[in-house]
């Protein structure tokens, strides 16, 4: 928690950064053609929320508490269903207590305690996760006799610098303005800013294998990971630090994905880069978004690895302002770290691509600086989405997202076919629109934004229905369940069906080897 910040206890971010419904509600009844919507309606006050009693007695656990409202924020995310559960009141299924341990001597304790008080443990970073990948549900309450939070956030320094091979050995509960802070002071970087960026840590996007900044060639964060040391209830797991290794299966990429399952990460060695000496970006329109994605593979297979390869269908453009509605917008973009290393050559092959598909965009004189416009409102309208999808909360609209990727050749059909499931699972009026987050030669990750007048008190069986709609046809398309939203216990469904059964097998039994007794985060992955 931010020592100076108010936490939103029952949405997204920050309390004074909320958003005022009041505008909203006016300019989304116009905006998607919904007529005249409800009246702004208030959550539940956090003090009228009726929390079960804990189930364990806290004396004795290294840095516990069972604190009020510790509880409340350690017990949900930040989907949708989370964010309408915490508004209406509704927190079915609560964590015991919090354990903020200050340093891994302390999580060992935790993790010791929990053993010999039968309880299961939830690992915590950001408490970002839109996959319920941090409630304590299913198995979580039903094979134990209480659930710890395991909050890692005061492990969030970077330990150690390593300017000569660009590596930094930073603590996994460290948010991503907490550690871009200290390596700022070196004029260093991770360049890593997925839309949780200012919640989030680092040991958050290692579990669950988030997406960042790059929309080529380094969209992972296992692109970054250089090793990865964890703490498991048999002991530390930790891989050895190299630059690239082929010895068999990777430590760290069985770590990577884990969501807390096999063990708590506390560190790892990650990839660092200098702050970017050139930038340059470009707003392209085209007539269509299906116009627009031959534009994007060709750019992705022609060897160019641009920063920001982000294509907005029209409706996604309008809705962030990027465009008015009549047209696809492509925002284009290079880095180069390198003072000597320029991108404006780049930046000019990428647009002369987008041309030769029906691209146009706005033509500057040579050293005019680029960017501004289209590109800098849809960044701003990208960071302030979680924030307004609370103030659509507030005023009957439910807005929900959900990511998937693809390879080319099935894209166009994929993409119908999903879409048209949602609506279908929706009714009119109902909205979806898709960008691209991220690309690769072989294929884009489309992620979808669906918003529909919400059924006040029916909201959550009103997303189920959208949900189960589009998991189904995701599956049925060939796409994966998830690129970099996790799979928490949300996708677990899909993920069963996705993953080979032999697979499953061998992670169950991983997972035996190091939590024999499956104290955590039972129900995620495997079990």
């Amino acid at each position: 928690m931010s020592p100076t910040r108010e936490r939103n206890w029952w949405g997204w971010g920050y309390a004074d950064a909320r958003i005022d419904p009041h505008g909203v509600r006016a300019h989304a009844a116009t905006l998607f053609g919904f007529g005249e919507l409800p009246a702004v309606e208030d959550p539940v006050p956090l003090a009228a929320i009726d929390l079960p009693a804990p189930r364990l007695e806290v004396r004795g656990l290294p840095a516990g508490s069972s604190d009020r409202l510790a509880r409340v924020h350690h017990s949900l995310g930040k989907s949708y269903p989370d964010t309408i559960r915490a508004f209406r009141g509704r927190l079915d299924h609560v964590v015991d207590a919090v354990a903020t341990p200050a340093d891994e001597a302390q999580v060992e304790a935790v993790l010791e305690w929990a053993a010999g008080a039968n309880a299961a443990i939830i690992p915590y970073g950001g408490g970002t996760s839109v996959v319920g990948g941090i409630e304590p549900r299913g198995a979580a309450l039903e094979r134990f006799d209480g659930v710890i939070s395991l909050d890692l956030t005061r492990l969030d320094r970077v330990l150690e610098l390593d300017e000569h091979s660009r590596a930094a050995l930073i603590q996994a509960g460290a948010s991503g303005p907490i550690l871009e802070e200290q390596l700022r002071a070196h004029g260093l970087t991770m360049r890593f800013f997925p839309q949780s960026f200012e919640l989030a840590t680092l040991g958050g996007w290692l579990a669950t294998r988030a997406g960042g900044h790059f929309a080529t060639a380094r969209t992972h964060v296992d692109d970054l990971t250089e090793s990865i040391r964890a703490l498991t209830p048999s002991g530390v797991w930790e891989s050895r630090r190299l630059p690239g290794s082929g010895a068999g299966v990777s430590p760290d990429r069985m770590l990577l994905g884990s969501e807390g399952a096999l063990g708590v990460i506390t560190q790892a060695w990650m990839r660092v880069q200098p702050r970017p000496a050139h930038r340059a970006s470009q707003a392209v329109r085209f007539d269509s978004f299906s116009a627009g994605a031959e534009a994007v593979r060709a750019i992705a297979q022609s060897g160019l690895t641009p920063a920001n390869l982000r294509l907005l269908d029209e409706l996604e453009a309008r809705q962030t302002a990027a465009g008015d509605g009549s047209h696809a917008v492509l925002v284009l973009g290079f880095e180069s770290t390198a003072p000597e290393v320029e991108v404006d050559d780049d930046l000019r092959r990428g647009l002369a691509l987008c041309r030769e598909h029906g691209g146009v965009y706005e033509q500057r004189p040579k050293g005019t600086p680029t960017g501004g416009g289209a590109v800098d409102t849809w960044r701003d309208a990208f960071l302030a989405m979680p924030y307004l999808r609370d103030a659509m909360v507030r005023c009957g609209v439910l807005t929900d997202t959900f990511e998937t990727a693809i390879t080319w050749e099935r894209f166009p059909a994929f993409h119908a076919h999903v879409t048209a499931a949602v609506r279908e699972a929706l009714g009119e009026p109902c909205r979806v629109s898709c960008r691209f987050t991220h690309v690769y030669p072989d294929g884009p990750a489309p992620y979808y934004t669906v918003i529909a007048p919400a059924e006040r008190g029916g909201e959550l069986e009103q997303w189920q229905r959208m949900k189960q709609a589009a998991g189904d046809a995701i599956m049925a398309g060939g796409g994966t369940i998830t690129h970099h939203h996790a799979v928490g216990r949300d996708h677990r469904p899909w993920y069963d069906e996705q993953r080979p059964d032999l697979f499953a097998a061998a992670l169950t039994g991983a997972k035996a080897a190091v939590d024999p007794r499956g104290l955590m985060n039972p129900g995620v992955l495997v079990g």
